[in-house]
């Protein structure tokens, strides 16, 4: 399926979150998730590209997490846009709490942002010059929402799905059911019946790859319930994975702090790992070797993309 000529998806990597940029009925333009703060230049550089001249009025954030919300700031200052969010964590923006949205948990960075306008499921927002339904997208972040334009059939789907899986089920680490609302989410896609999806990460997909995605969805989420420790060995994984490839290169003991740092406020993840963080540490250091994540000199761990 062809993307139409208003929708141009900027497929990025697993630091930086796609941008999605519509080019509005207004002679403006919008975009969703605006990526991870290192990359802001290069995100800069790839929607002033994408919107062809037309003023940026407006970020839409499925979520907050630091690899979809992080270019938030200066995209706001340079271009004067308005920033609309779903309201789950709406209060602690406004408070600017670093702890409580996993920011300083995870040692990922987000430069604070002011919000606009709230985005709630079921309403409709205009972008690129059709409606789209907001629907709730509970399970890797139960704030997390998705976008649905009937009349094309296109999903964006954030993190709820993407080609191969989904986002790590955050709420099951803090001890907070997050299983079965990622469930309920693949369910209500299925639902749909989308034509195209548009994830966070990756490119788009559509036709048989949909049902493809949807039946291993379901698949690894089954695999997850069936024993809960998956999901906490998946998450540190991915942490140390993102950090990695922010960092470029880590040492053993730089590893050591991010897994202590990592463990403290997840609940399922202490419960798991009664081991010291150094044991953990080296541990995940042979993992990312061997999922071909990153590569091992000595001391240090060098990411290998």
């Amino acid at each position: 399926m062809t993307l139409p000529d208003r929708i141009r998806v900027l497929e990025r990597g697993w630091l930086s979150s796609n941008n999605i940029v519509f080019l509005d009925d207004d002679a403006g333009a919008s975009v969703v998730d605006t990526g991870y703060v290192t990359h802001i230049d290069e995100t800069i550089r790839l929607i002033d590209e994408a919107r062809e001249g037309r003023p940026l009025r407006r970020i839409v954030n499925t979520h907050i997490h630091s690899d979809h919300a992080g270019g938030n700031a200066r995209l706001k200052a340079l271009h004067g846009c308005e920033v609309w969010i779903p309201p789950g964590e709406a209060d602690l923006v406004d408070a600017w709490d670093e702890d409580a949205l996993s920011y300083r948990r995870t040692s990922q960075q987000c430069p604070p942002f002011s919000y606009d306008a709230l985005i709630h499921p079921h309403d409709t927002l205009r972008l690129g010059g059709e409606d789209w339904t907001v629907l709730p997208a509970a399970g890797h972040d139960h704030a997390m929402v998705m976008l649905w334009c009937a009349h094309l059939g296109i999903l964006l789907s954030a993190d709820a799905l993407w080609q191969k899986g989904f986002g790590v089920i955050f709420p099951e680490l803090a001890g907070i059911p997050g299983f079965a609302q990622q469930k309920a989410t693949l369910e209500l896609i299925g639902q749909l019946k989308p034509r195209l999806v548009i994830p966070g990460h990756g490119a788009p997909f559509s036709g048989a790859a949909v049902d493809a995605a949807l039946m291993a969805a379901h698949s690894r989420i089954d695999w997850l319930m069936e024993e809960p420790r998956r999901n906490s060995d998946n998450a540190l994984k991915v942490l140390l994975a993102f950090k990695l490839l922010e960092a470029q290169r880590l040492t053993v003991g730089e590893l050591t702090e991010l897994v202590r740092t990592s463990l403290q406020g997840n609940v399922a993840m202490q419960a798991h790992y009664p081991h010291d963080p150094e044991a953990m540490a080296g541990f995940m250091a042979e993992q990312l070797v061997r999922a071909g994540a990153a590569t091992r000199d000595g001391d240090v761990l060098i990411a290998t993309r």
